[in-house]
């Protein structure tokens, strides 16, 4: 059996607690927030026509974005470069999930670092 390198006290926990659930809610929200603050208003308003949030998995960010209409998705995906320019302030790791309307497909995903920072335009949405 193989002993671990760090005592006990400075191993991570076996389960998840209340209080870290809470701390991860927390994390979401904020970070929906801050992200929210980076946008310019055409981003702003356009994310207003979805439902949108954060979610973090595996210490993954994930912007998840809900299309209700086909219009809304149409203007979320020409503003994929912008979105992906923003969520990359938060982290290098972070990745967009984008939920066409039920009856038109299948949700995708698309991470930050699957884009060059020269692929993504610098004029203001």
């Amino acid at each position: 059996m193989n002993q671990p390198f760090l005592p006990p006290d400075d191993l991570p926990p076996a389960r998840t607690t209340l209080v870290d659930e809470i701390l991860h809610r927390q994390l979401e929200t904020v970070a929906g927030i801050r992200f929210y603050q980076t946008c310019g208003p055409i981003m702003r308003v356009l994310l207003s026509n979805c439902h949108w949030y954060f979610q973090t998995s595996s210490g993954i960010l994930t912007l998840v974005i809900v299309c209700y209409d086909i219009e809304s998705y149409w203007h979320i995906t020409n503003a994929v470069s912008h979105i992906l320019k923003r969520l990359k302030l938060f982290s290098n790791s972070a990745k967009i999930r984008l939920c066409p309307p039920t009856e038109l497909g299948t949700p995708w995903e698309i991470e930050v670092n699957e884009v060059l920072d020269d692929e993504i335009p610098d004029d203001e949405e």
